[in-house]
């Protein structure tokens, strides 16, 4: 079982803190919001996963996988919509901090809709996470399980200690606090920018 239950909690602390949509919302939501109202980002897999695991494993391995990239487009014009929330919270942060911010429960959902549109989680479950499942429940339920909890501990685990860390930051100074929120919003909108060029990409080389 080890072998397959090592690799699955080295995957989730890469998933983790491997730079992506996910990762940049949950940073820019410590440092805006402070780690009560960024927390619900960390869990947010919980709900995303499922529904993408059923779909992956039922459907997308059985269609090109560059209809995957596509799902960058949509995915680059959410992630422009966080960045000019970001960008918001930057432009009316004072002393006191921003004068709106998302409540836990709107960070938890957004945060699911950014992993829905994120065609690394759908990779991941085709190529990483189903093979470990399916190759472990073929010999036994817990061997299949075990693994999957292994994956999940680990990377909202480390989520929960990124949140810390990074509202731990935005109490630095108010200055400090709102360059990071301001870097946090250019990052977004980069990632944006990179996932519609790579989703536009995989629709012209597909016409």
């Amino acid at each position: 079982m080890l072998s397959s239950v090592i690799p699955a909690i080295a995957y989730g602390f890469a998933a983790a803190v491997t730079p992506g949509p996910l990762a940049i919302y949950l940073i820019s939501q410590a440092m805006a919001a402070g780690w009560r109202r960024a927390l619900p980002v960390a869990f947010s897999p919980l709900i995303s996963d499922g529904p993408i695991a059923i779909l992956v494993l039922a459907i997308l391995s059985q269609v090109p996988s560059s209809s995957v990239e596509l799902l960058r487009i949509p995915g680059g014009l959410f992630i422009f919509y966080l960045a000019h929330g970001a960008y918001r919270s930057w432009a009316a942060n004072d002393a006191t901090g921003p004068t709106s911010v998302n409540t836990g429960s709107d960070n938890l959902w957004k945060a699911a809709v950014v992993n829905w549109f994120n065609p690394n989680v759908y990779l991941s479950w085709s190529i990483v996470l189903g093979p470990i499942v399916l190759g472990g429940w073929k010999k036994s339920a817990s061997m299949g399980l075990v693994p999957l909890l292994g994956f999940y501990v680990t990377m909202i685990g480390t989520m929960i200690a990124m949140v810390v860390l990074f509202a731990t930051a935005r109490k630095l100074a108010p200055g400090i606090r709102k360059s990071l929120t301001g870097i946090s919003s250019v990052a977004l909108a980069g990632l944006g920018t990179y996932q519609l060029w790579l989703g536009i990409a995989a629709l012209i080389a597909d016409s």
